[in-house]
């Protein structure tokens, strides 16, 4: 079982490495040839980094869209930034003080994350809308997720695992080097389903994560009087004229 979780892991390193970077180098040489920011737009390069940190911290567009989106999308984002935070402490030794000091945090964040996923599950069966429009894959990436948390706080507050020789496990297999792994089925159910969630990244919806830096509606200064918008693409096919 260490062997074939150890092999499992690093196939879905190497596939989560490997599809990001080949999707952020194709959103780099995605076309972007109209001048499209979302109004009101930042007239600044520093204004567009501060529009940045606002949607990835407090999700301001979604905000201003739809309160009961925000809430749930912004509920499991904090509470699995917490809780990955708090798995830093598996992958270092010594931990690092603020690893342990967000440990208390971060345990019962799992919960908030739980709570975010259900809400969004809930909008997909609810609003009709929404329903319509989505996917066999919408409702089976958020039941991984839920799989993953549910799991997780399972093992945290019900039914305890050997954290210990887990860490060693997790250690080891950053220096390649298989040691032994627990076999408590919840911990083997959770192992899996990261497993498949990390395989499965670079072609899911979940690449909004990398996605939204180069979203033109987000990533543009709003100066089409002040400067001429020409697309790389554009430039090179005028020099080559």
């Amino acid at each position: 079982m260490s062997i074939l979780f150890a092999v499992l892991f690093y196939a879905a390193t190497a596939i989560l490495i490997i599809g990001l970077a080949y999707k952020i180098r194709k959103y780099i040489k995605t076309p972007a040839p109209l001048k499209i920011p979302t109004t009101p737009a930042p007239t600044t390069r520093s204004g567009v980094a501060f529009r940045m940190i606002k949607e990835l911290t407090i999700f301001e567009s979604l905000y201003k869209s739809n309160k009961w989106i925000w809430l749930f999308g912004w509920l499991f984002h904090f509470g699995l930034l917490l809780v990955l935070l708090r798995h830093l402490r598996y992958f270092t030794d010594p931990v690092w003080s603020w690893v342990v000091f967000i440990q208390p945090f971060g345990k019962y964040a799992a919960f908030a994350m739980l709570a975010g996923l259900a809400g969004l599950l809930l909008r997909r069966i609810v609003v009709d809308r929404v329903r319509y429009i989505s996917a066999p894959s919408d409702y089976l990436m958020l039941l991984l997720l839920l799989l993953i948390g549910g799991t997780g706080a399972l093992m945290t507050f019900v039914t305890h695992t050997d954290i210990v020789t887990l860490k060693s496990y997790l250690m080891g297999l950053m220096v390649f080097e298989i040691r032994s792994l627990p076999t408590d089925p919840v911990l083997l159910i959770h192992l899996a389903s990261v497993i498949l969630l990390m395989a499965i990244f670079p072609i899911s919806k979940l690449l909004h994560a990398p996605g939204v830096f180069f979203s033109p509606t987000r990533n543009q200064v709003d100066n089409p009087r002040e400067q001429r918008h020409i697309a790389r693409w554009a430039i090179k096919l005028e020099s080559s004229d």
